[in-house]
């Protein structure tokens, strides 16, 4: 999925100088961008207060969408760099073609993981005919130096492995979490969980303490360590803790997503990250010129034209922890 902002900034994130090394409970809400023709996402990351949760440094939720008279996600074609891409549904079905030749279609709680490393490019459409509803989670990782320019590829596994307690399921989408692993290809130290509760458990899960965490809610009402989060939220953890109690006061489903703290500070833009505005520059003029991305074949309609940089320059970070 595409950052569509036709206006989006050019942010410096990353580093452990923000991250919060003692367990915290901070509810981040999000701000809402339009996707498309029909779809509507909430973002939480990045997020003014909270740029980045260990590797994963980008999170929408949208849905759940009646979308049955309407074309519900289309995407056209555009690039990305210096990432990986995690597409999880709760409900419907999206289409995902890319640069490489990959044509997928992603169900309910199937992991598509794209890793796009120097470059590629890709579209993701609601298939025709499709599910009356959409309902999902759209997120990056940002890939380490020493990755980030691994040949694109791409990733499908319809089986996860899961975690059980009574009341609880959880499916390991991404890293290891307790005795799982994902199938799915990681490169830094990171988790990505999604947690099925039924209404009136109460469980907690193992976690490493020297990962950072966070939970975005996407459907129900529980809560986590105590602190109630509904459906759209995502409440930040910190580090530091060694388990997570969990309360469902309804039906719930939570994502779980934590890693250690990213070392490297990125530079985001657009759908690209790299470690310099020059850098970015250089992504842009390439997609503009047709370089470096490929070609999506199949996709009836124009790629996305990149948007212009903003005229000042990005100044250097400071560090406040």
């Amino acid at each position: 999925m595409s950052n569509l902002d036709r206006q989006p900034a050019l942010s410096a994130c990353g580093g452990r100088g923000f991250v919060v090394a003692e367990p915290v409970r901070e509810l981040l809400s999000p701000r809402t961008v339009k996707l498309g023709e029909s779809t509507e996402v909430r973002r939480l990351l990045p997020n003014l207060g909270r740029r980045m949760v260990g590797a994963w440094c980008f999170v929408d939720h949208y849905g759940p969408d009646d979308i049955a008279d309407e074309p519900g996600m289309q995407v056209a074609p555009h690039p990305h760099s210096g990432l990986q891409t995690v597409s999880w549904l709760h409900e419907g079905e999206v289409l995902h073609r890319d640069s490489v030749g990959s044509l997928e279609t992603i169900r309910p709680r199937e992991l598509g993981l794209m890793t796009s490393g120097r470059g590629i490019s890709h579209s993701e459409e609601s298939p025709r005919p499709h599910a009356r509803l959409l309902h999902g989670a759209q997120l990056w990782v940002a890939l380490p130096d020493a990755h980030r320019n691994v040949a694109p590829h791409f990733q499908h596994h319809a089986e996860l492995p899961q975690v059980t307690a009574p009341g609880l399921t959880a499916t390991v989408i991404l890293g290891t979490l307790d005795t799982a692993t994902s199938p799915g290809t990681a490169y830094s130290p990171i988790v990505g969980a999604d947690l099925a509760l039924a209404a009136d458990t109460r469980t907690s899960l193992p976690l490493d303490p020297d990962f950072e965490y966070a939970v975005l809610s996407m459907s129900g009402e529980a809560e986590v360590d105590g602190v109630r989060i509904l459906p759209g939220s995502m409440l930040y953890l910190g580090c530091g803790r060694t388990e997570l109690p969990l309360r469902a006061l309804s039906d719930a489903g939570l994502m779980l997503l934590g890693g250690e703290p990213f070392e490297e500070e990125i530079v985001m833009f657009w759908n690209w990250i790299g470690r310099s505005q020059e850098e970015i520059e250089q992504f842009r003029d390439d997609w503009t010129r047709g370089t470096r991305y490929g070609e999506v074949k199949g996709y009836d309609g124009a790629p996305i034209p990149a948007p212009q940089l903003p005229p000042t320059r990005l100044k250097p970070r400071g560090r406040t922890r």
